[in-house]
């Protein structure tokens, strides 16, 4: 059974009529497989209704972003850290998709982003917009392996990104707090060791697109309607956002050397 590592999927309730895949199974139960297939109103999603979604989600996140640079509205990243978080948490476990409330994450991300992006660009001009480019680069890459078959998505492969993604996930809360206590792990100083762990986390975070890109890929298949495309976007921007933020740091270390 294959499952993804971006939780913006994972979380979803297995079962009905989708082939027991963990990822789009079952956003409205048990009953899903009879609920979710498309009625005489509901025409069921294609791509263009991913790509377009995605399109939206991303332009308001850079919107917002952008505006909290331009403005130095730093005193926003905080709040729009919470709202982010919480709304999330609603998207994940919400059994039917919603618009505003995906729509209200990819603004919470682009103020929270748009800060850091600041704060970073103060210090190093000119690394958000590295970063930015950087992130749709791999972005761009990883559609083009995934599209052309260079890689394909096997219950192994899957198992081995969600196993990686977990891991990575686990050093960096656990350098956290051993920073609390003062104690160098030495992933995130800026060293040599930092800069190899940011490009092990980088290569994770684009192998998380392929993950993506297929779960989307079986949600077509499965004819769900197509507002379950918002499910599809939710889940890219995360896994977008991880990786800009990953990248941003690496960056910073290479500044520093």
């Amino acid at each position: 059974m294959r499952t993804t590592g971006n939780p913006a999927f994972r979380n979803l309730p297995t079962g009905g009529g989708y082939g027991g895949y963990a990822t789009f199974d079952t956003p409205l139960g048990a009953g899903y497989g009879q609920q979710a297939r498309p009625t005489a109103v509901e025409r069921p999603m294609t791509i263009d209704d991913v790509v377009t979604k995605t399109a939206i989600t991303l332009g308001l996140a850079l919107v917002t972003g952008a505006l909290t640079a331009y403005f130095h509205a730093y005193g926003l990243a905080l709040p729009a850290l919470l709202v982010g978080l919480v709304v999330s948490l609603v998207i994940i476990f919400r059994r039917t998709p919603s618009a505003p409330l995906v729509l209200t994450y990819a603004a919470a991300e682009g103020v929270l982003l748009g800060a850091i992006s600041g704060l970073f660009n103060a210090i190093y001009p000119g690394i958000a917009l590295q970063a930015i480019l950087g992130t749709f680069g791999v972005f761009a890459a990883m559609l083009v392996v995934y599209k052309t078959g260079a890689v394909r998505v096997t219950p192994r492969l899957t198992k081995w990104v969600i196993g990686a993604t977990v891991g990575a996930f686990l050093l960096m809360l656990a350098d956290l707090l051993f920073s609390l206590f003062h104690v160098d792990t030495g992933l995130r100083d800026g060293g040599p060791l930092a800069i190899i762990f940011s490009l092990v986390v980088i290569g994770i975070a684009a192998f998380n697109f392929l993950l993506d890109f297929d779960a989307a890929d079986r949600m077509i298949r499965a004819g769900l309607p197509a507002k379950f495309a918002w499910y599809a976007a939710f889940g890219l921007m995360t896994t977008l956002v991880w990786l800009y933020l990953e990248i941003l740091r690496l960056l910073s270390y290479l500044q520093r050397q």
